[in-house]
């Protein structure tokens, strides 16, 4: 199944070297995704750390920040 693409408001199938461009941004996309949520993952882990090292509740730490 060919992509397709939209080119000045034609729509037409990807030419081969579009669609190995293509999948290959989708790729690094994807890769890039799943390492920001992996980040978030380890940012969450590491205040909640943090949280517990110091005896605090989310709402205690927010309540003293905020």
């Amino acid at each position: 199944m060919a992509l397709k693409i939209n080119d000045n408001g034609i729509d037409r199938e990807m030419t081969t070297e579009e669609e190995t461009a293509h999948k290959a941004w989708q790729k690094i996309a994807k890769a890039e995704a799943e390492a920001q949520a992996e980040a978030q993952v380890a940012k969450v882990a590491a205040r909640q750390a943090v949280l517990e090292k110091l005896g605090l509740t989310t709402d205690e730490a927010a309540a003293l920040l905020g």
